[in-house]
This record gives structure tokens, C-alpha cells and sequence, in this order.
């Protein structure tokens, strides 16, 4: 991954971690901006909110597509009440025994529809499923990592949408070895 991508995301789980109350550090959060997340129905409704906008400056996005992406990853991530880095998202979700798919977070079926989103509303509204799904505990990192490549729509052309949905394929039935781990 690029220092560029690896900073973005950098930058997304230090504003997330500055979204969330933490009572016995005495940080009171921004329960306003993620309960304003949380409601927005699309992309386009996330970036009216400003902490959207704040994550936006942050990483230095300038392009449409990189804006819209952020846009996606803010409302997605508002939805996470738990950062877990121990744990790739998709293999959390996927089945614990191969030969009894009922022990699967996320069943296959809602699995496959989530391969297929494209635009950025769809991915929105896939990936809230998917989190609620990991009862709202995932690694922030992996999920916007994920988030940035997903859409197809406005997609970069290097062929990184195509790569994830690879990723999180062998990640979900875990088969074989991660390309971060080669």
C-alpha cells in the first residue's frame, strides 16, 4: 500500500477515535456528528455534515471521487462502536467451520450482495448491514481500507475495486494467504 493510502487511513482512525466518547478518559466524543452520520440515508447526505467535511481536510483529498469515498467511510464508520485491529472484517463475519455455513455472521447469500455493490449508496447501505452484523466491533482501518477501493463507481482504474472484493473473498471462506501477508 502507498504511504499516501496508508497516511489516509491513518487519518481516518484518528477521527474516528476523536468521534467516540470515552468517558473514563474524560473525553466526552461528538455524539451530535455521529448520530448525524448514522441518519444519513447517502454519500451525498454525509457530505453536508461537517465532521465529514473535517476528515475531507484531513487526509487532503481534492479529487471527487477520493471526496465521496471519505464521505462513504465517515457514515460507514460512525456505525462502529469498536475499533477491533486484532480481526480482519471479513474474516470475522465469515463462517467459523467451513462444512456448516450457518456459522457465518453474515451468510453467504448477504455476502455475495455485498461482492456486488457498485455505487457509493449501495456500498453504503451493504456495509452498515455488515457492520451491524460484527455487532458493531471491526477494525476501522480494515473497513475503510476496504471503503476507499470498494465502489466501483468513480473508481480509480488501477483495478483496486477488483483486488478487495478478491481480498475479502479468500479472507471470508479463509482460503490461503493475504497479499499483505506474501
Amino acid at each position: 500500500m502507498s504511504d499516501d493510502k496508508e497516511t489516509t487511513l491513518q487519518q481516518v482512525v484518528g477521527w474516528w477515535h476523536g468521534l467516540q466518547p470515552v468517558p473514563e478518559k474524560n473525553q466526552p466524543g461528538d455524539r451530535a456528528a455521529l448520530a448525524m452520520l448514522r441518519r444519513c440515508s447517502s454519500v451525498m447526505d454525509a457530505l453536508f455534515v461537517p465532521e465529514t467535511q473535517v476528515l475531507v481536510h484531513r487526509c487532503g483529498a481534492r479529487d471527487d471521487a477520493k471526496i465521496a469515498r471519505l464521505a462513504l467511510v465517515a457514515a460507514v464508520c460512525a456505525h462502529v462502536r469498536r475499533d477491533r485491529p486484532d480481526i480482519l472484517i471479513a474474516r470475522q463475519v465469515g463462517p467459523v467451520d467451513l462444512k456448516d455455513r450457518a456459522t457465518a455472521a453474515c451468510k453467504p447469500l448477504r455476502f455475495r450482495r455485498l461482492m456486488d455493490a457498485a455505487t457509493y449508496d449501495e456500498c453504503l447501505r451493504a456495509f452498515r448491514r455488515l457492520v451491524a452484523l460484527a455487532g458493531r466491533e471491526v477494525s476501522v482501518k480494515d473497513l475503510a481500507r476496504a471503503l476507499m477501493m470498494w465502489p466501483r463507481e468513480g473508481a480509480y482504474g488501477d483495478g483496486g475495486e477488483e483486488r478487495i472484493r478478491r481480498e475479502w473473498m479468500r479472507q471470508y471462506w479463509d482460503a490461503g494467504r493475504s497479499y499483505q501477508e506474501q
